[in-house]
């Protein structure tokens, strides 16, 4: 409370002290902010696996303030988990100031402490971050400072500890990180040269992490001190965009990995092509004992350091994202291709309106490892797969537009997902599945537009065959409307072959969005980025509202 005090005094107070500075450039400030609450109540349905809550209705929530006079911003975010929802930590137990920061800024130069998130690259030795659909919040806590000393050079400094729930972990954090546009350093040195107009662009990056952790374990000699390094290069043109990454650990022996000594090292590669009415896109990525945390004895989503980008297509369509690949930290191999092209209105494929064709594959094996019967664990050939099979997706869409009113998508998908090894399960095995998925949407006016899907899912393994319904219809600019069925008609248990079910409507106005929904959610996973959490079967009433001022 006494924190929750403060804070109120402070937002309070500070406009007031400001105007009276006035002399010095500042001003009243302005106040700015949002918030979202979800409940929902929990039924009970043996079919579909929904247990009995003992808190019949759960919420989370959460509200920012942000003070914002001239250089300076400040703010704060209160959360509250009034128990959290299923599918949740538990630990996201109750109410309280989660993050809070005051930020300065002076020329070239930013000054933070408090609360603050920052990634270094693409983020394989460092990144701090807010996932909240996942319940991922790793906000540093400490100090972050960013300079820009010359023209085309941009440095960040971070010290710190990550969040724990409502708490600190234990391991002490810092970091650092160069960036280099070559660019903007050759213009200092040629005035007449312009960056803004260069035909291409090369950028060079560097970044050092290490964590500090007490070593208190009465049998392992522990490293208290463990770093992280990584370089990167980008360059860019009008059509072509190249990206790559390497990142190497120091050993770090921990829970994930068994508490083995070996070193961690991380390859990203992407480069992406496009010309108007085409374009190639191709990833690849090596990981090999990535799981870096500021505490040796974390697990799950909890005080990661380093974030692996996914190399899948991140599908939105309901039994698409039945089967989501989750990136394997502490080791796969794997590439991602997608070609796209636009048939030109008028051509045969095009038609009157034109056709957009795309095809997307990706794959991901384990390493090739051979066990070294020490403290190493295994050593790993770098450029070479092993034989098991962790994810591959293959899948076509055609984006057809039949009239100025009528748009569909075709698409088509096969999947091989090896669920023990990716879910961390036994006695499923691999999946081996052929989706198919139609949507239509048909703009009645300029208001008004009905969207409906069909989907199926042909499947051998797991919870076999499944089927999909939907329908929604929007009135512009407030009403929406939707339901859905999720039907699993080729489990092979007869009793399990259940209806998933669900209605929704929503009203939005202005920046305040109001959303009530009905019905049941199957068990699963929910990924963003590579990174899931599991999601348990549910049945019952949900609410949420969220706002912006």
């Amino acid at each position: 409370m006494k924190k929750v005090l403060a804070v109120i005094l402070f937002f309070l107070t500070f406009p007031f002290l400001a105007k009276a500075q006035e002399n010095n450039k500042f001003g009243a400030g302005e106040i700015h902010g949002n918030f979202q609450m979800m409940a929902q109540n929990y039924l009970v349905d043996s079919t579909i696996g929904a247990k009995e809550v003992s808190e019949k209705i759960r919420m989370n929530s959460f509200a920012n303030l942000n003070y914002i006079n001239g250089n300076f911003k400040a703010g704060m975010r209160y959360e509250s988990y009034e128990k959290a929802l299923l599918g949740f930590d538990p630990r996201y137990n109750g109410s309280d100031i989660t993050y809070r920061y005051a930020t300065y800024t002076n020329d070239d130069l930013e000054f933070t402490i408090g609360n603050y998130y920052e990634q270094f690259g693409s983020g394989l030795i460092f990144r701090s971050y807010e996932e909240r659909g996942l319940g991922i919040d790793n906000a540093m806590d400490g100090i972050r400072v960013k300079y820009k000393p010359t023209a085309g050079v941009y440095l960040k400094s971070v010290i710190g500890k990550q969040r724990f729930y409502f708490a600190k972990g234990e391991g002490i954090v810092r970091g650092l990180d160069a960036e280099f546009n070559l660019n903007e350093i050759l213009s200092t040195f040629l005035p007449e040269f312009n960056p803004e107009k260069a035909r291409y662009t090369y950028i060079l990056g560097g970044s050092m992490v290490g964590k500090y952790q007490a070593d208190n374990d009465p049998i392992r000699i522990l490293p208290e001190n463990v770093a992280a390094f990584a370089g990167r290069f980008n360059f860019i043109s009008d059509k072509f965009n190249f990206y790559t990454e390497y990142a190497y650990k120091i050993n770090d022996p921990s829970l994930t990995n068994g508490f083995i000594y070996k070193k961690g090292e991380a390859l990203f590669v992407s480069a992406n092509y496009s010309i108007k009415g085409f374009s190639l896109s191709a990833s690849a990525k090596r990981v090999d004992n990535m799981d870096f945390r500021s505490d040796r004895n974390a697990d799950v989503n909890n005080l990661t350091m380093s974030f692996l980008p996914a190399i899948s297509k991140q599908h939105t369509y309901a039994l698409p994202s039945f089967y989501p690949y989750a990136t394997q930290p502490l080791g796969e191999i794997g590439e991602q291709f997608e070609v796209s092209y636009n048939f030109k209105k008028g051509s045969m494929l095009g038609g009157k309106y034109g056709t957009l064709f795309t095809v997307n594959f990706s794959n991901a094996n384990n390493l090739d490892t051979t066990q070294t019967g020490n403290e190493q664990g295994y050593s790993a050939a770098f450029f070479s797969k092993g034989k098991m099979l962790l994810y591959r997706d293959l899948n076509f869409e055609v984006v057809k537009k039949i009239s100025p009113k009528l748009k569909t998508t075709y698409t088509y998908m096969y999947q091989v997902f090896n669920k023990d090894k990716v879910q961390n399960v036994s006695g499923y095995g691999t999946v081996f599945a052929h989706i198919a998925v139609f949507e239509m949407q048909y703009k009645i006016n300029s208001k008004k537009t009905f969207r409906a899907e069909l989907q199926s899912m042909r499947t051998k393994q797991d919870f076999g065959d499944w089927a999909v319904a939907l329908a929604e219809f929007t009135v512009s600019p407030h009403w929406f409307f939707a339901v859905i069925d999720q039907f699993n008609y080729g489990n092979a248990i007869a009793e399990k072959r259940a209806h998933y079910y669900s209605g929704s409507f929503g009203y939005t106005k202005n920046a305040t969005r109001f959303i009530i929904g009905y019905g049941k959610q199957r068990e699963g996973y929910l990924c963003v980025g590579g990174v899931c959490r599991l999601i348990p079967a549910s049945y019952g009433l949900s609410f949420s509202i969220s706002s912006t001022f």
